[in-house]
């Protein structure tokens, strides 16, 4: 008897133990339609403080009622990240017009505004992020240096969509 309840708590944690894919693939047909299966979300980067990551959603179909509009505080990436692979398999360049989103599809185009000067740039979704608490858009050095706020390293800004992505990965 003794030897079957430790056998039973070594399975429990040994199934325990298992890792998740960071990213789940919606290719899967098998996979429950209901509006929280697992293929509508993927694992967000932990954060320090966060003992467990949470999911947070990705657009399917971004046409049935999906905002198209925010506002918020925008952030920029530039010589650390160059030459490295985005989330949308995209080699990241810091002096092109794209940016990093938490849910918007790859792809996507969006117009972002600084509200302090008014400058608008034009940019791509081409990964995921900001993973900074309060942050809804990573723009590139390029784009950030054209809205005005290099120096700051943060900006209020609107971000409008104009168009949405095919949400594709490029091998």
């Amino acid at each position: 008897m003794k030897k079957q309840v430790i056998i039973v708590l070594i399975f429990i944690l040994i199934v325990g133990c298992t890792s998740v894919p960071r990213y789940i693939s919606s290719s899967s047909s098998s996979r429950s339609s209901s509006s929280r299966s697992s293929s509508n979300y993927k694992r967000k980067l932990p954060s320090s403080k966060a003992k467990n990551p949470k999911l947070i959603p990705v657009i399917k179909n971004p046409k049935l009622s999906y905002r198209q509009s925010w506002h918020g505080t925008a952030s920029y990436y530039g010589k650390k990240f160059h030459g490295k692979k985005t989330a949308s398999g995209e080699i990241y360049n810091m002096h092109a017009f794209t940016a990093a989103h938490k849910t918007l599809p790859l792809g996507t185009m969006v117009k972002v505004t600084n509200i302090a000067n008014k400058k608008s740039v034009i940019v791509k979704i081409n990964d995921r992020g900001p993973y900074i608490q309060g942050r809804i858009i990573d723009l590139s050095y390029a784009a950030a240096k054209k809205l005005d706020y290099v120096g700051n390293g943060t900006a209020e800004v609107k971000i409008k969509v104009l168009k949405f992505g095919d949400n594709s990965y490029k091998k």
